[in-house]
């Protein structure tokens, strides 16, 4: 698959590793659809210039979703959606049982399910949809999904219960949704990301951050969003990753 004179969907395009593979891929040659909540998303296409739409959009929703699928592919003039990077998702933490002995928020736990993997699964599915329309490749590729997972779906910390599950379901649905597309041409992959520097990681203390990068092997730094948009760029190109999760954590094991 290549990046030039293709179309995008990318979710969660409005910050952090989403905004990073959006500049990345536009500046590969490629046309992006930004896909986020946030206004700050329109903004950052506009920044990105003519080969870059902004559209608000819950990963929950079918409608909005299905809005976004389609605003690709109209940007695309005929070509087709190409791919997804689907970076949208929430953290959360909450212990099972809270030190004065109360049991877990039982629809906080199913809000980052819904979000984390329902979202996912609703993006996969619509765009898949999008892709097995399109005219195939030479070697007869039609699309390519890559999803987010995190290392928090092998190595959790406490406290991760709802983000770990919601994760791990992400890295799940990999192999089994690479063998089922694979009759339309599209393949599945899924990035683990370690600890990085995006938004999400801001809004924990700097004590707490730190503490995190040192656990980090090599190099001893939170990850750039950047990185993650160069595997991102890589998992397109390269035809032959399908139906895997690749960590991308500088050897970092949780504790």
């Amino acid at each position: 698959m290549e990046v030039n004179g293709n179309t995008f969907l990318i979710t969660g395009a409005a910050s952090g590793l989403g905004a990073a593979t959006a500049e990345r891929l536009v500046s590969a040659g490629g046309k992006v659809v930004l896909c986020d909540l946030s206004d700050a998303v329109r903004s950052h296409a506009e920044a990105l210039g003519d080969s870059a739409v902004a559209c608000s959009g819950d990963i929950t929703s079918q409608e909005d979703m299905q809005a976004a699928v389609e605003a690709a592919v109209e940007l695309s003039e005929g070509r087709g959606l190409a791919g997804v990077v689907h970076c949208a998702g929430v953290v959360s933490v909450a212990k099972l049982v809270n030190r004065d002995g109360t049991p877990a928020d039982l629809d906080a736990y199913a809000k980052t399910i819904q979000i984390n993997l329902v979202g996912t699964f609703n993006v996969m599915r619509l765009a898949a949809a999008a892709m097995a329309k399109n005219p195939p490749s030479d070697e007869g590729e039609r699309g390519v999904i890559v999803n987010t997972a995190s290392v928090a779906a092998f190595d959790g910390q406490v406290g991760q219960c709802a983000y770990s599950a919601s994760k791990a379901g992400v890295a799940g649905m990999s192999l089994p949704a690479a063998r089922e597309l694979s009759r339309h041409g599209v393949r599945v992959m899924a990035i683990a990301p370690g600890v990085f520097e995006t938004p999400m990681m801001a809004e924990i203390p700097d004590e707490a951050a730190a503490a995190l990068a040192a656990a980090v092997p090599f190099p001893k730094r939170l990850g750039k969003p950047d990185e993650f948009a160069r595997l991102a760029e890589q998992i397109i190109t390269n035809t032959m990753l399908n139906g895997e999760v690749i960590r991308l954590d500088g050897g970092i094991r949780m504790q």
